[in-house]
């Protein structure tokens, strides 16, 4: 993508500060016009306010603060008055920008079209990266997906012309490296609707993944409410090197932190290792923080920072960052959480998997344990690529290693793809021959997307239910998610693991130590991977993508057809009646890991995204039932009879029945798709109650006027049977910090008192009582 190319006269309106000269290539000069429409002054934070904000909070707390509480204190609404105590007050903020992918915008713009405002308080942008299935290759893919998401695209684009909202057409790139190369840099705050915004902090920033409802507040200039968060410190000493790479950094904490350790904080990581990162490498370590329920994770500002920012055009923010180091590193003394101490000198490649991101094991002995567990060796598909590794350094490192095995005469055993991780990332390194290359040893290239990471896969060479194994260089691999298939062992790792392991053929093949053979039977090792962290000539910007929106859209028409099977205007939903919630039925008592994906399924239903009552009937399809340990199949109360989730919980709606799930620990972890949260409340749910909820989800739940409740007692999970009635007592009095109770009435006539924890403030209260945050939101413009 062509970067930006900032005027005088914006630097100062946005950074407060005598700017300089800008140097930037021939290529950006080329698309500067273009470039330079893609900045608003507005977007940038005015670090002189950020200074005297964190002086107010720093005098207030009397202590020296970590860079993530310099960063989000910064852009606190009153930080002269806010309560701040990390893990228990919620903080109102400021965010300076918001960002949507493709999928999580049409629900995001359709509540913004609710609210009844005619424009976005602070810079928006949307990008189109979700919707592109990978079947064939890039340029096939691509023009399959305008056509059949035409419908999309087009309310999109229009939505965002209408209400002052950037547009980034299918083919840009992921939305994550698109903020990376054009809107992240050190200070400022970004919200984001997908769960991997974090990526940003590579760049020091402060980018969280929220629901669409969270960015309707942002949009709408409201107040944006978090917790307060705990800051957990990572701090790196050593340097990488070998075959070790930034994606082994969080793999390794993952398996310390395990996918629910850092939920409700910040990781934040310092010490001399840190230089040793690259910056797109500091970015795929944030970005992976997800998989650990983090809020965010951040890095201090520092060379390699600088240096990202000059090759994107960006220059004269690095010279302006440079002056105001001091507040984009954390203060000398301050105090941490949680320490994690990491020698990179000692730190081997990892793959983790399968089934969830936090197994973690050496690729030494990743093989032995398959053996040991029975998942299957042969290595069906590498992919590279995704939000998490597709930089410029990815490429070029795995580039690297597919020239080592052409040279020997020796291409992939396995399938290989290549995710290009955007527009201006596929143009250089088709430039530069990166990816002739990895098409010669057998990969094919796909589109600037999403695609196989978040289940974006028309897969064919297994069927559904066989046994296999995949490695990818992703984020995420729950199962079923990146092709549907159940009995896909998929494992995480870097690019330069992948591509090994895809030569190889084989999940027991150790880089490191072990030989492959060529056609002639000469034996041969494998060099450590080596690639440029920049390109020595400048990015190639690609094919430009990206729609401006007019400076006045009033007169623009935004149309949803009320026959469309896509797109749906929304219905507020009831608010509450004053009384408390009396017999409701148990809709599921879900068992083990639920993640979003299981509560609403991605790949296909990804098409229904802006239709609310079609993508409901995938509410709760992958969630196993405790009764029967059975996937989509729980007893309907009313007819005595077994059917699927949304069937029962439409009959029930339809018989004016409400009803509740209970679940387990760490519900709704995954995607931060408020549909999960929706969907329930769509089809007639009222609470949703577990032992530990992942922190989207649970605010996603408080949006939708939902109540996300956790047993005081996490044993009392137990007590609830599939035919319960569950009553929810004391909403009269509902106040934060105070306890409901939960009267559980057993079929055979006993019943018991349950306490209920809640995390509410007084907003979030009223978000409930007015029906959804959306509601009250109205509610306060009369």
């Amino acid at each position: 993508m062509a970067t930006y190319c900032l005027t005088v006269a914006r630097l100062q309106l946005a950074l407060g500060h005598g700017a300089r000269r800008l140097h930037v290539s021939a290529a950006y000069r080329a698309k500067a016009k273009v470039a330079m429409s893609r900045f608003e002054p507005t977007s940038f934070v005015n670090y002189k306010k950020l200074q005297s904000n964190v002086e107010v909070v720093r005098k207030r707390l009397n202590r020296p603060l970590t860079l993530s509480e310099k960063i989000v204190y910064g852009h606190l609404d009153d930080p002269h008055n806010q309560e701040i105590d990390r893990g228990r007050t919620y903080l109102r903020l400021r965010p300076d920008r918001v960002a949507m992918q493709d999928a999580t915008a049409q629900m995001a713009m359709l509540q913004f079209i609710s609210s009844g405002l005619p424009r976005v308080a602070v810079p928006s942008t949307i990008h189109c990266d979700h919707l592109i299935e990978a079947q064939i290759g890039g340029v096939k893919d691509l023009a399959r997906a305008k056509e059949v998401n035409h419908e999309v695209y087009n309310f999109l684009s229009s939505a965002g012309a209408k209400y002052g909202v950037g547009f980034w057409k299918p083919g840009s790139g992921i939305i994550h490296q698109i903020i990376l190369e054009n809107y992240a840099y050190p200070g400022v705050m970004l919200i984001g609707t997908d769960s991997h915004t974090p990526n940003g902090g590579g760049l020091g920033a402060i980018c969280i993944g929220v629901g669409g409802a969270d960015a309707v507040d942002v949009m709408a200039g409201i107040p944006w409410e978090l917790k307060c968060p705990k800051v957990i410190g990572v701090r790196l000493t050593g340097s990488l090197s070998g075959w070790t790479s930034p994606k082994d950094v969080i793999l390794k904490v993952a398996g310390i932190l395990t996918v629910k350790g850092g939920t409700g904080a910040i990781v934040e990581y310092h010490g001399p290792g840190v230089n040793s990162i690259s910056c797109t490498g500091m970015a795929t370590i944030c970005n992976m923080g997800a998989e650990i329920g983090a809020t965010t994770s951040v890095f201090p500002y520092n060379h390699r920072m600088r240096t990202y920012l000059e090759k994107t055009g960006r220059g004269e923010i690095a010279a302006v960052a440079d002056e105001y180091k001091d507040l984009l590193v954390p203060d000398e003394g301050c105090e941490y959480d949680q320490i994690i101490e990491l020698n990179l000198d000692d730190l081997r490649p990892h793959i983790n998997g399968p089934f969830t991101p936090d197994l973690a094991h050496p690729v030494s002995e990743v093989g032995a344990v398959a053996k040991k567990n029975g998942w299957p060796l042969e290595v069906k598909v590498g992919l590279i690529g995704s939000c998490t590794n597709s930089s410029y350094e990815d490429m070029g490192r795995a580039a690297s290693l597919a020239k080592q095995a052409l040279d020997k005469g020796l291409k992939c055993k396995a399938q290989f793809t290549v995710t290009p991780g955007s527009e201006q990332i596929r143009a250089t390194i088709e430039r530069d021959g990166y990816s002739r290359i990895l098409s010669d040893v057998g990969g094919v290239v796909l589109a600037n997307a999403c695609g196989p990471c978040i289940g974006q896969w028309d897969r064919r060479d297994v069927k559904k239910g066989e046994k296999n194994t995949i490695v990818t260089s992703f984020n995420r691999n729950f199962t079923a998610r990146n092709d549907a298939n159940p009995a896909t062992h998929a494992f995480v790792t870097s690019p330069e693991i992948v591509t090994a392991l895809a030569i190889a053929g084989t999940l027991d093949f150790n880089p490191e130590t072990d030989y492959l053979t060529a056609p002639n039977g000469e034996k041969f090792k494998l060099v450590p991977p080596t690639g440029d962290e920049l390109p020595a000539r400048d990015f190639d910007p690609g094919q430009d993508t990206y729609q401006h929106p007019p400076s006045d859209g009033t007169s623009l028409t935004v149309d949803v057809s009320p026959q469309s099977n896509r797109l749906q205007l929304l219905e507020p939903f009831d608010n509450w009646n004053g009384n408390d919630l009396e017999d409701m039925v148990v809709l599921i008592k879900v068992k083990g890991k639920c993640t979003t994906d299981h509560i609403s399924a991605a790949g296909p239903w990804l098409k229904f995204r802006g239709h609310l009552d079609n993508i409901s009937n995938n509410m709760l399809i992958g969630a196993v039932n405790s009764e029967n340990d059975a996937v989509n199949k729980i007893k309907n109360h009313l007819t005595g009879e077994y059917g699927g989730v949304p069937d029962v919980a439409r009959h029930y709606k339809a018989n004016g029945v409400s009803w509740v799930v209970v679940g387990d620990d760490n519900y709704g972890e995954g995607s931060s798709r408020e549909h999960a949260a929706l969907e329930p409340r769509h089809l007639g749910g009222r609470a949703i109650i577990v032992k530990s909820f992942a922190r989207i989800h649970e605010t996603n739940l408080k949006k939708q006027g939902l109540l996300p409740l956790t047993f005081s007692n996490p044993s009392d999970y137990d007590k609830i049977r599939p035919d319960d009635k569950i009553s929810i007592k004391g909403l009269k009095s509902f106040a934060p910090g105070r306890a409901l109770a939960a009267v559980v009435k057993h079929s055979d006539g006993s019943q018991e008192t349950l306490e209920l924890n809640h995390s509410f403030n007084e907003t979030q209260i009223e978000w409930f009582q007015a029906g959804s945050a959306l509601n009250r939101m109205k509610e306060l413009q009369h």
